[in-house]
């Protein structure tokens, strides 16, 4: 007798609907012959209603390991928290979003039973996502390493002075900013957080790095589009305190003298795709951007 099929369900219990959509698709699954997993954290969100023949397992990077595919059910919260999760098993994600924006998901809440059937014929394909390796140094000393799929950000603390960071690329110094803040993204994570510091979007087949400052005080404080093969590190003044955060859930409070070096990481996250959408439609659809009128 083959093995089961499995697939690691998470999702965010505080969004409309999670619950319904949850018990749909785990029941739909099932139903086909499917193991469901989902992380003890998740767990809570059924509270003492959790569907029978389901199989917890540890919150932790190893939780995808032997899984088909992720299940999310949420926002690009969730999403990036799913990440964790699949990425060291390069376990594709797919994504049903039940937030707000969602610009990571797949699909919408509607196409929820189309989700489950192309699970069930196996019918997706993967995209790979470039990630960030982010290294923090205290003089040779490496004190943390992290990744991150949308951004890594520094940023001062709140009701504090602004930070000094000299930005340097490839080992050459590029300048100086006092700066409330200083962001390194991927072209995924272009329409997030660096979005809202000014930063370009960038589409995701295009491999680069992007710098965007935050709020800088100085002559040259553009954005910039950096090469995936450069390595950009941000050098703190001695008195400049901040936290930095990748994708705003792994941080670390650091403080002058320390080096923040950014590089392209050999492991990319893997997104499972439904459609051969064009970037340029999600970024209508996602943004509400008024194309009426165009005569195509």
């Amino acid at each position: 007798m083959s093995d089961p099929r499995t697939v690691l369900l998470v999702m965010n219990p505080r969004a409309p609907h999670a619950r319904d959509a949850a018990d749909g698709v785990v029941q739909a699954l099932q139903s086909q012959g499917f193991e469901i997993r989902v992380a003890a954290d998740d767990l809570d969100g059924w509270g003492a209603a959790v569907p029978a023949g389901m199989t917890a397992v540890a919150a932790d990077e190893r939780a995808a390991e032997g899984c088909e595919v992720v299940v999310v059910l949420g926002g690009d919260g969730t999403i990036l928290r799913a990440a964790e999760r699949a990425r060291s098993a390069s376990v594709p994600l797919l994504s049903v979003n039940l937030g707000h924006v969602g610009f990571l998901a797949e699909a919408e809440s509607e196409d929820i039973n189309d989700v489950v059937e192309a699970i069930v014929n196996r019918r997706w394909h993967v995209e790979e996502r470039m990630a960030l390796d982010i290294r923090v140094l205290d003089g040779d000393r490496e004190v943390m390493r992290t990744w991150a799929l949308n951004e890594v950000s520094l940023e001062k603390a709140a009701g504090a002075r602004m930070i000094e960071v000299l930005v340097v690329v490839d080992e050459r110094p590029l300048s100086r900013w006092g700066c409330d803040g200083v962001v390194a993204a991927t072209p995924t994570g272009s329409t997030a957080y660096a979005f809202s510091g000014g930063g370009p979007v960038v589409w995701p087949d295009v491999e680069a790095m992007l710098v965007v400052p935050l709020s800088a005080h100085a002559l040259f404080a553009r954005p910039l589009v950096v090469g995936p093969s450069s390595v950009i590190a941000f050098e703190l003044a001695q008195w400049s305190e901040c936290l930095l955060a990748a994708d705003s859930r792994r941080t670390m409070a650091i403080g002058g003298g320390h080096r923040v070096e950014v590089r392209r990481d050999p492991v990319p996250i893997r997104l499972a795709r439904l459609v051969d959408a064009p970037f340029t439609d999600r970024l209508v659809a996602k943004f509400a951007l008024p194309v009426d009128g165009w005569r195509a």
